[in-house]
């Protein structure tokens, strides 16, 4: 045992008994291509088992943000890994590309291995729903930097996708429609502003049941990020998808013009679809203006295809067949602008 590095803050045997820990959750997220075992000092995919003609590689990295707040309070660590996947695997899968492995960073002040095992088994859980190798990462402690019982979490992933089915927007046409896939609540984006509303503005205890929340406050809003890997990809194998969004940071109004032409805006219905009760509440107890809302939060829409109105029945009945809830949500216009309607 390295006495003196303990005596700093610094425990090599915590470290050691996590990634003990931590093996079995790593074990579950085996998939084609994944090389090597945990521990190595660098993570190995083998890309020429998929056998792509022209692979192109899309990466991505990511947190969660002060969503790890409310894990902290409510000493609940199991979900929040699955967060940081997904938040890292849908921004790849909106360029079409499936997603292959991931690595993962957590930093703590001290080395709890119970803790550091949630929090992998979360992200490891995660990877499994994106069918995507938990091939390395990295755990440091770092005394004086985070509080004890705090952390911070990040992900990188890699994903693959044939060059020639590469989406980018480019076939977005006026007239297009977007189909959009419920969320599973508020995700990881906008809370600095739930935290605002609900522990500093109402002190609200997070351990109360909300009869419109139809459960605790805290487990809603501690409620995983969706991934929609599989899914999408479902569709992808027989639907030319013209361009996919991943509703996060800045909402509809930031993350719909990024696949839009200059020329093109879009209209959308908002009564189209059914949104989850946290949102009607964030907007009434922070006095949120209803347009506002769109520019923070998903607003219950996770993720939107845009495809051509011939190709919206098939879509919705593949998504359908892959339990996931659906709208048809607007259409893509002439006007070079975002548009809620309320109808």
């Amino acid at each position: 045992m390295a006495k003196s590095y303990e005596q700093s803050g610094v425990s090599l045997e915590a470290g050691y008994e996590a990634v003990r820990r931590m093996k079995k959750h790593v074990a579950k997220t085996e998939r084609l291509g994944m090389m090597g075992n945990i521990g190595s000092f660098g993570g190995m995919f083998d890309l020429s088992l998929l056998k792509m003609k022209e692979p192109v590689l899309v990466s991505g990295t990511d947190g969660v943000g002060t969503k790890l707040k409310l894990a902290f309070w409510m000493n609940k660590h199991d979900t929040i890994g699955q967060d940081v996947v997904a938040m890292c695997v849908n921004d790849v899968l909106a360029q079409g590309a499936q997603p292959l492995f991931f690595l993962d960073y957590i930093a703590v002040g001290k080395n709890d291995p119970a803790q550091i095992e949630q929090i992998v088994k979360g992200v490891a859980d995660g990877c499994v729903l994106a069918n995507c190798a938990l091939i390395g990462g990295e755990t440091a402690e770092m005394p004086d930097m985070y509080e004890i019982g705090e952390y911070d979490i990040a992900g990188f992933t890699v994903g693959a996708v044939e060059k020639s089915k590469l989406i980018d927007g480019s076939k977005v046409n006026i007239g297009d429609t977007l189909i959009g896939i419920q969320s599973s609540g508020v995700h990881s984006n906008g809370f600095s502003l739930v935290r605002k509303i609900v522990m500093k503005d109402h002190n609200f205890d997070l351990y109360q049941h909300f009869k419109e929340l139809n459960g605790k406050l805290g487990d809603v809003l501690l409620t995983p990020t969706k991934i929609y890997v599989k899914p999408v990809l479902e569709v992808l194998k027989t639907v030319d998808v013209h361009a996919i969004c991943h509703i996060t940071g800045g909402g509809f109004d930031e993350n719909i013009p990024r696949v839009l032409k200059e020329n093109q805006g879009v209209e959308i219905v908002e009564n189209s679809w059914e949104k989850p009760p946290i949102f009607n509440f964030l907007e009434k107890w922070g006095d949120i203006p209803h347009r506002e809302m769109f520019n923070i939060f998903n607003m219950g829409i996770g993720m939107i295809l845009i495809v051509k109105p011939k190709d919206v029945a098939k879509t919705m009945e593949i998504l359908r067949n892959c339990g996931e809830n659906v709208f048809e949500i607007g259409k893509v216009t002439e006007k070079c602008e975002f548009d809620v309607m309320m109808r």
